[in-house]
């Protein structure tokens, strides 16, 4: 008897590879009359990769196409890491998945320095986000922030010939590639917020594909989804795209759901934050709360400089 095939699709980084392999063996362990294959997909974000993110178009170029092979039904389900993927989603797909969270932090990487303190002033330091740029700034407003864009390991080579002092990562992607041994020191939280998502493998389909729903939804971690569904509802309340000065983390402490998130300035001396605690049911609403609170500090008015 033939195996029911389904279609990953994914970006061909070795860092979305592993993400697509990683859930095809997970299904097919799960369900052995299953046959998963990939359908490796160039995106626009990996075509263009000299000018910021948020110039052209966000983090959607990431998962745009991706999205269009599951709405023409080249795809069955697409994996995504779920920083990258937009706040509003396509008519027709949902996000029917979220993975267990991997470290959901930032990572210092450099080959001469073991932190930022041991930095030289005016280092140049190479991010692509501005999240991350202005946390950077807000507790080093002397370091030379860069802007750095390519897979983990163009970065990694750019940083190995000596175009920066010292780069951030996702902890996450680099644990995933087997490249823990780069990581100097791992930012707490209060150091530096995560981006909303960060750690997390999300999985996306077709709203009416049923039966694909059936064969995922094993891999589904309820407490994470509620986690980073209360991280999004704050960015889209507020309005923010992935690529945003925005940072948001909630976790699960004490049967409850805590999230802090904050909305930042550019460079880093506007810091606005906000924490609520929500049960696991409500986390939207705790997302939308935290937005409205940090709206009411001010947000609208930093975010909107952001892009002057």
């Amino acid at each position: 008897m033939s195996k029911k095939i389904l279609k990953i699709a994914t970006r061909q980084s070795p860092l979305a590879i592993w993400q697509a392999n990683h859930i095809k063996q997970a299904l097919e362990s799960l369900h052995p009359e299953l046959s998963v294959e990939l359908v490796g997909i160039t995106t626009s974000a990996d075509q263009i990769i000299n000018v910021p993110l948020y110039k052209v178009g966000g983090k959607g170029l990431f998962v745009k196409e991706l999205e269009e092979a599951l709405l023409s039904g080249k795809a069955d389900i697409a994996v995504h890491s779920m920083k990258d993927v937009p706040m509003i989603l396509p008519e027709g797909l949902m996000i029917a998945v979220m993975s267990a969270r991997e470290n959901p932090f930032d990572a210092f990487v450099s080959e001469k320095y073991n932190s930022l303190d041991n930095l030289p002033q005016q280092a140049r330091v190479g991010t692509s986000s501005l999240r991350r740029q202005s946390q950077l700034l807000a507790r080093y407003p002397a370091l030379h922030i860069e802007f750095l864009r390519g897979n983990v390991n163009t970065r990694l080579n750019k940083l190995d010939e000596g175009e920066f002092s010292a780069i951030i990562l996702a902890v996450s992607g680099l644990i995933r590639l087997g490249l823990n041994h780069r990581i100097k020191k791992i930012f707490s939280a209060n150091e530096m917020l995560p981006a909303a998502g960060q750690g997390v493998l999300g999985i996306e389909c077709r709203e009416e594909d049923i039966e694909t729903q059936n064969y995922i939804k094993l891999l589904d971690n309820a407490i994470v989804h509620a986690c980073v569904n209360a991280e999004r509802a704050v960015c889209r309340a507020l309005n923010a795209g992935c690529q945003a000065p925005v940072a948001a983390y909630a976790e699960y402490l004490k049967d409850q759901i805590h999230l802090c998130a904050r909305v930042l300035s550019l460079d880093g001396k506007i810091i606005l934050q906000s924490e609520n605690n929500a049960d696991i049911f409500q986390a939207e609403q705790c997302g939308i709360k935290v937005a409205e609170d940090l709206l009411a500090k001010g947000a609208r008015k930093v975010l909107d400089d952001c892009y002057v």
